[in-house]
């Protein structure tokens, strides 16, 4: 499935699509940036709460293929800046870490 793919089959907003056509091939929610920078996979949507420019710098280590801002966060211009600079796929939903996680773990099966 790819970001653009995600976005028709949930609706999520997207804030940024670098590379639309990003494969996504697995998934990883988490806060706190240490941990996910251990633990995301090349290719995960990463499900995440936290807004700060750091994120953008996680999302360019973990390689993932798009990062969904959860819970109607919505990062400011800051960190939209940096993720356009490291190629990276933004996108936020009002629902819950737990609907999107269900959500993307049933779409890709």
């Amino acid at each position: 499935m790819t970001v653009h793919e995600l976005i028709e089959q949930t609706g999520y907003e997207p804030l940024l699509l670098s590379d639309g056509d990003r494969e996504v091939t697995g998934g990883y929610a988490g806060d706190l940036l240490s941990w996910v920078m251990g633990r995301a996979e090349s290719g995960d949507c990463w499900v995440t709460i936290m807004s700060n420019v750091n994120v953008a710098a996680v999302g360019q280590l973990t390689d993932c293929a798009c990062i969904v801002f959860s819970e109607g966060v919505r990062p400011d211009e800051p960190v939209i800046a940096a993720a356009k600079l490291h190629g990276l796929n933004l996108l936020m939903t009002e629902k819950s870490t737990f609907e999107v996680c269900a959500e993307v773990g049933a779409l890709l099966g």
